[in-house]
């Protein structure tokens, strides 16, 4: 498995978008969303080239790939590097997603 690392404003995506849950629905819904979060990462790292590349194809970020937290609107962006998964964010399908993408550093 390779070494996932998140950025720091993939972290704090975590926390917003947990906390968010947290308050909408309780801390079932939280801890859910928390859980499901976990395991799209477990799935990075063991199969870094199953994430889809398409909002990197449309928004020109060579390499780019996401993928999906299952049962709720969002997923993690990432880099699959030689050494590791670069996760550099956690964005809701709500977001401009084209938007916040413009503002990743590729490396």
């Amino acid at each position: 498995m390779t070494q996932t690392l998140l950025r720091p404003q993939a972290e704090t995506d975590l926390i917003e978008r947990t906390r968010h849950y947290r308050r909408e629905g309780g801390d079932d819904l939280g801890e859910r969303f928390f859980d499901a979060a976990a395991l799209a990462l477990a799935a990075i790292g063991r199969m870094p080239g199953a994430g889809s590349p398409r909002w990197g194809e449309l928004c020109g970020i060579e390499g780019l790939r996401v993928r999906r937290v299952l049962g709720f609107p969002c997923g993690w962006f990432y880099f699959a590097r030689d050494d590791r998964i670069d996760i550099v964010r956690l964005v809701a399908g709500a977001q401009d997603i084209a938007a916040v993408l413009a503002d990743i550093e590729h490396e």
